[in-house]
């Protein structure tokens, strides 16, 4: 067994899901008891993804499928199968879910807004966030953050877009701990297979944009995060490229405003 796959089992196979998923869903109906008369329910993002359907079901065992409502919000580039995915979860779960096709807004600011795909990228999940905390304010609802925490500290999410949110679920689990976790739930296999993407572009995956998988993303982050180790000896023990885990390492600190609230003189 390799350095990398020893990591993996230790970190991800040999947790205790079902202790996990109950911790998590105390804290979901701890947090929303906490929020009473002002809230009652979450209303969550439904991407069709792993993470939304892991928090999507975490939140119906915590709150009951009456206090949870699903958001849908598709754009042209949004494959098919996502949709009929986060659908298909929602009414397993038997949640209520809004659909809102978003290209007719996207359109209005095209008229005005000089062309960048990345910015268009940001601007979509910040209208996604926007209509969350509208549907939230209108239901008495807080929005659910669906996040993990590779996401969390590489950075890999848009600030005050999917990283905006009065709760985060999942924050404290690496990725391959959500999928680990999402089999746990029996989430289909459809969803836990399919490759992340946020479905800010045409044919948008994560793990190509940032130029390397979970796997070791999450074992990196690991010994980083947790561990307190330095780049040269994880490189070391994980028998990688230095300039990988400084690839890491660079995301982890310029991406250290995103971690952190507005600054106050």
């Amino acid at each position: 067994m390799s350095v990398k796959q020893d990591l993996l089992f230790r970190l991800v196979e040999s947790q205790n899901y079902s202790k996990i998923s109950k911790q998590i869903e105390r804290f979901i109906s701890d947090y929303v008891s906490e929020a009473h008369p002002f809230a009652k329910g979450l209303i969550i993002g439904l991407s069709g993804g792993l993470d939304s359907s892991v928090v999507l079901k975490l939140s119906t065992n915590a709150l009951g499928s009456k206090n949870v409502l699903g958001l849908l919000m598709p754009t042209s580039v949004t494959p098919s199968e996502d949709t009929m995915h986060a659908i298909e979860l929602a009414e397993a779960l038997k949640v209520q879910y809004k659909m809102i096709g978003l290209d007719p807004l996207m359109e209005r600011f095209e008229k005005v807004l000089p062309n960048d795909k990345r910015a268009k990228g940001n601007l979509t999940a910040r209208v996604r966030m926007s209509l969350l905390y509208y549907y939230a304010f209108v239901s008495k609802y807080l929005v659910a953050g669906t996040g993990d925490k590779s996401e969390y500290y590489i950075g890999y999410f848009t600030k005050y877009g999917d990283g905006g949110a009065d709760i985060m679920p999942i924050a404290h689990l690496y990725k391959t701990q959500v999928r680990a976790l999402a089999r746990h739930l029996r989430i289909p296999n459809a969803i836990i297979e399919k490759k992340s993407s946020p479905r800010l572009w045409a044919d948008h995956l994560a793990e190509e944009e940032i130029g390397m998988n979970y796997e070791t993303i999450d074992c990196v982050l690991h010994f980083m995060i947790d561990k307190k180790m330095k780049p040269a000896e994880i490189a070391k023990r994980m028998q990688m490229q230095r300039k990988q885990v400084d690839k890491i390492r660079n995301m982890v600190e310029n991406n250290t405003h995103k971690r952190k609230m507005p600054e106050i003189l």
